[in-house]
């Protein structure tokens, strides 16, 4: 998980400050220097850690939280602002042609998933009410070209070539010719990349902005190199010009060091993050989301964005229909998990959540909660429909086959049935006057 090294010391350092009734300026350098080397750990650059920590440290000092009721959660109030400052304040957006037609132009080197990427931007668009095309400008790379025309076909979006071109700026400008007359208004342009930034690379790269003046410039990054990633970024915005950064592989670069450091040495935004190997896990970066979710606050805003995209709105009249009448079923409770799998599962929303935190969450056996999630599943996929509306018919034979199609012993079935039976009857609390409207919300990820 992202900050997950990171975001446990900080809690651990702000802990021992909520301790304490009143602050004193060593409790504060002592903080401090506990926060500076919780960056460094994580990666974070080290000029950037000074600044961080400096600027931290002088508001901290000030009148207002040292005389401060609650001087504790002030200094967590100004670190959670330092924190998404540090990260580039307020989220940052594409930016669209206002003709109607966009070129963006996907940068990187070898290795950051940068052709995936495209796929998930791709995807993304489309989510957003846009109609994107992919165009093939690799051409040193002999599988670049099926690479992309791969991905293009798991997101349903079509992929522009000439295989027999070796000038990347004709293929790019014969692909805006042909997107524009197809109807298409955004075309996600994916280059070569090297093992390192070169002459070669800069020059090609350049020759393509000139020829179809992308309204964006986007460098793919891989976190998991951390300051590598950074020195990279730094490197593509000296001689091309991003207009942002996409880092992808997020999900599992547990320090964040990149993620901290690049908008303070690049001066350019982070706009996407990937979060899984799925098209659609790409998500637009928000610092002040980040932020709350390393200080341990959640992401609810996130979350119920989330629950928004994934849920649909009949099947949500639906189950409040059932609820109020009483008739949620292992039929509706199948229905959702599938929208819980939708929404990144039961690890990404638990990080979301407030106060489920790095702490919080090692108390939690997360893999094992993930593993039984699958077998409900398998178990009620192996169940009639007939079975699943009425599970009290559920005898011994019947559960001797569920047994069978699902791979779990016969108590793993009587277990889902008790806790099921349970469920119910709490779900009798719901059922009156705005009683299934909250249960509703529930299930909506509120």
């Amino acid at each position: 998980m992202a900050f997950e090294g990171l975001s446990e010391k900080l809690q651990g350092v702000f802990k021992n400050l909520k301790g304490k009734g009143s602050l004193s300026e060593k409790d504060i350098n002592d903080a401090m220097r506990e926060v500076k080397l919780a960056l460094l750990e994580a990666d974070v650059n080290f000029k950037v850690v000074k600044e961080f920590v400096q600027s931290v440290k002088e508001k901290a000092l000030g009148e207002e939280v040292m005389k401060s009721l609650t001087p504790a959660q002030q200094v967590i109030k100004i670190v959670d602002r330092e924190l998404t400052e540090l990260m580039g304040g307020a989220g940052s957006k594409l930016t669209y042609s206002p003709r109607g037609f966009t070129v963006l132009l996907m940068v990187g080197l070898q290795g950051t998933g940068k052709t995936t990427t495209c796929g998930k931007l791709a995807a993304y668009l489309k989510k957003n009410g846009k109609k994107p095309m992919l165009c093939a400008c690799d051409i040193y790379r002999p599988a670049a070209i099926d690479q992309l025309e791969v991905v293009g076909k798991a997101v349903d979006t079509p992929v522009f070539t000439m295989r027999d071109c070796k000038e990347p700026e004709k293929i790019a400008l014969a692909a805006m010719n042909e997107a524009e007359r197809k109807g298409y208004n955004v075309l996600i342009v994916d280059t070569a990349g090297r093992l390192q930034i070169d002459e070669a690379l800069m020059d090609e790269l350049v020759t393509i902005k000139q020829a179809v003046k992308p309204h964006e410039i986007l460098l793919v990054v891989d976190a998991l190199t951390g300051q590598d990633a950074v020195n990279a970024a730094e490197g593509f915005n000296e001689k091309l010009g991003i207009d942002g950064i996409i880092m992808t592989k997020m999900d599992g670069d547990s320090r964040g060091g990149a993620a901290l450091s690049a908008k303070k040495v690049t001066g350019k935004p982070i706009k996407f993050i990937g979060v899984g190997e799925k098209f659609d896990a790409l998500e637009p970066f928000h610092p002040e989301r980040m932020a709350s979710r390393i200080l341990g606050m959640g992401d609810m805003l996130s979350l119920i964005e989330q629950a928004e995209q994934n849920y649909d709105d009949e099947q949500a009249a639906a189950l409040e229909k059932k609820i109020r009448k009483n008739q949620f079923t292992l039929e509706d409770f199948l229905e959702q998990m599938g929208q819980i799998k939708k929404m990144g599962g039961i690890t990404k929303l638990m990080g979301m959540i407030p106060g489920m935190n790095s702490s919080a969450m090692k108390n939690v056996d997360v893999e094992k909660s993930e593993r039984e999630f699958v077998q409900m599943e398998a178990i009620i996929q192996s169940m009639t429909r007939e079975e699943r509306e009425n599970p009290s018919i559920l005898n011994a034979s019947r559960r001797r086959r569920i047994s069978a199609g699902s791979g779990q012993p016969v108590s793993k079935i009587n277990s889902l049935v008790k806790r099921y039976g349970e469920a119910k009857k709490m779900m009798k609390q719901f059922s009156g006057k705005g009683g299934a409207g909250r249960m509703n919300r529930m299930f909506r990820g509120f």
